[in-house]
């Protein structure tokens, strides 16, 4: 079967460019990237799920092909500017799958515009508990900018690429006390790629941006677990690589368990990009997943209940010490948005 074509388009919204992936015909699914990734991570996934449905993978604001200005990155903002490029090409209702950082984007997308939101697929995603790569910890501090910067200098990707290479073979010089992943070589590839982007000055105070609003030395700092109570009428996948060095595979047991209702599916072996490990997997499981979960309209009625009674410990799924972790996350004293 030949695949639909991918295009790339641009539209401008309050005065910035973005750009998106868009292909196929039918319900709309909208993929959201990683921190400092673009639409492209998609590229294998798009041209499968686009046979059966319209597929737009936006890259967001200060990433990939879409302005880069000072503004502001938190989640918040880039779930207003997915809403607002969905209200321009003339979307009302879709189902939204996050990876990552795009994960939390695609969370906050559904708190914030219910009406909007027909099913939920969180991917490897931020914003569950503290735990991130000590990677991303390190370049939230204050010399990291500095740092970035030399990547410009020509040689210095080859450079990186050859210390990754040598950290997977010395297993040693990863173990931290909080969370000593090993690396996944696997992700390799897509962590060059990600860097790659990173040489444009612009690039780099917006991933410098983004990063601060939801990590700093001591980990993620704003949780989405708080308010996933709120997805009780909507259908929930969960997806994560069980050998993920960026977001522990521990995240998708507590999110699972957060979401009740939700259904949890594990790519064994993978790391932190699943999708690109087995994308017909993926896609396959995407495609069963709205296709087997039918969807209700928005009640506002409900809405208004869930937020009036609040969280219910009673809802929590799994076993007693994942409900006590997930508890123990809620006790924290956490940012959320």
């Amino acid at each position: 079967m030949i695949e639909p074509e991918i295009r790339v388009e641009y539209r401008t919204v309050h005065g910035y460019r973005r750009a998106y992936r868009i292909a196929g015909s039918g319900p709309a699914l909208v993929l959201i990237h990683g921190i400092g990734d673009n639409s492209s991570t998609w590229d294998q996934i798009i041209g499968l799920l686009a046979r059966d449905y319209t597929v737009i993978a936006p890259d967001l604001l200060g990433h990939g092909q879409s302005d880069k200005p000072r503004a502001d990155y938190s989640v918040a903002a880039f779930a207003n500017g997915v809403r607002d490029l969905l209200s321009v090409l003339g979307y009302e209702r879709v189902t939204v799958v996050g990876h990552s950082l795009g994960g939390g984007v695609a969370m906050q997308f559904c708190y914030q515009f219910p009406r909007m939101v027909s099913r939920l697929v969180l991917v490897a995603a931020g914003g569950v508990t503290r735990d991130v790569s000590p990677a991303l910890r390190a370049a939230s501090l204050p010399f990291a900018p500095q740092m970035l910067s030399l990547l410009r200098i020509p040689g210095a990707l080859p450079l990186v690429d050859r210390i990754a290479r040598l950290a997977a073979a010395t297993p040693a010089i990863t173990r931290f006390p909080s969370y000593s992943p090993s690396y996944h070589f696997g992700d390799h590839p897509d962590l060059i790629r990600i860097l790659s982007g990173l040489t444009d000055s612009s690039a780099r105070a917006a991933f410098q941006r983004t990063l601060r609003s939801v990590v700093d030395w001591r980990g993620q700092i704003v949780t989405m677990l708080d308010r996933s109570y709120l997805t009780a009428q909507l259908p929930v996948l969960i997806i994560w690589g069980d050998d993920d060095a960026v977001i522990p595979y521990e995240h998708a047991l507590l999110a699972h368990a957060a979401i009740g209702h939700s259904r949890l599916e594990t790519f064994s072996g993978s790391g932190h990009f699943p999708f690109r490990d087995d994308p017909r997997r993926f896609a396959d499981l995407i495609v069963e997943f709205v296709s087997s979960t039918p969807t209700t309209p928005f009640d506002a009625v409900a809405w208004r209940r869930l937020l009036a009674d609040g969280r219910q410990s009673t809802k929590l799924a799994g076993d007693v010490n994942t409900v006590d972790a997930v508890l123990e996350v809620f006790e924290a004293e956490r940012s959320a948005t």
